[in-house]
């Protein structure tokens, strides 16, 4: 409640931002998803009665075009990968810096991926790693061409498209049209997509400290 109210009077006192619902549980929180149709829901990976992780498939499955800022309390939490794969466009822990905020609600509204903090890709490649969680499909990656996997690779790495033009010597034009081409053979909805799809494909490796 108290992290709810927070988060409201920061959006309502900023220019550009509506909020047009809160939710208590998962349940409310699709019901208000098709009320509203936002450009953003976020959305609490815990919560009574219909979970975060259980809300956010729902939601992509009814409003794909809803995108979906998970939250979570802890550095590491097992539900945001899958939240992911459900087509979250990433997630923030709750005593995130206000700015920070805010970026990622305009990043995510923008239709980008929030994949570039450290620790998003820490927790990606944790449970990457898990058996649960890999299933190594080498014939995903068939029609990709060697540079595109290299794209791939870097996307899965947290790169946006500006680093992906500098560390390849390409133009940011070129790199949008690789990772564009690249979500199109992978059938990938976005850019977390193509993030769980490097790691489970094993493209990319998890590292180890």
């Amino acid at each position: 409640m108290l992290v709810r109210a927070g988060f409201r009077l920061l959006l309502d006192t900023e220019d550009g931002f509506e909020v047009v619902g809160e939710a208590g549980d998962g349940a409310e929180a699709v019901r208000l998803a098709h009320e509203h149709r936002p450009d953003v829901v976020v959305m609490d990976i815990r919560m009574p009665g219909v979970d975060g992780l259980a809300a956010t498939r729902r939601v992509k499955a009814e409003l794909p075009e809803v995108k979906v800022l998970v939250l979570t309390t802890f550095n590491v939490d097992e539900y945001v990968f899958e939240a992911l794969k459900a087509g979250a466009s990433g997630f923030l822990l709750k005593d995130t810096d206000p700015v920070e905020l805010l970026h990622a609600l305009r990043v995510v509204a923008q239709g980008d991926a929030l994949l570039a903090p450290s620790v998003t890709r820490r927790l990606i490649e944790e449970f990457a790693a898990r058996p649960e969680h890999r299933r190594p499909d080498p014939a995903a990656l068939r029609e990709l061409t060697a540079r595109e996997r290299e794209v791939l690779a870097l996307v899965a790495g947290g790169l946006s498209n500006e680093e992906i033009a500098d560390h390849l010597v390409i133009s940011p034009a070129t790199a949008r049209t690789h990772v564009s081409r690249v979500m199109v053979k992978l059938g990938a909805r976005d850019r977390a997509q193509l993030v769980v799809l490097a790691y489970e494909s094993g493209l990319v490796t998890p590292r180890r400290a």
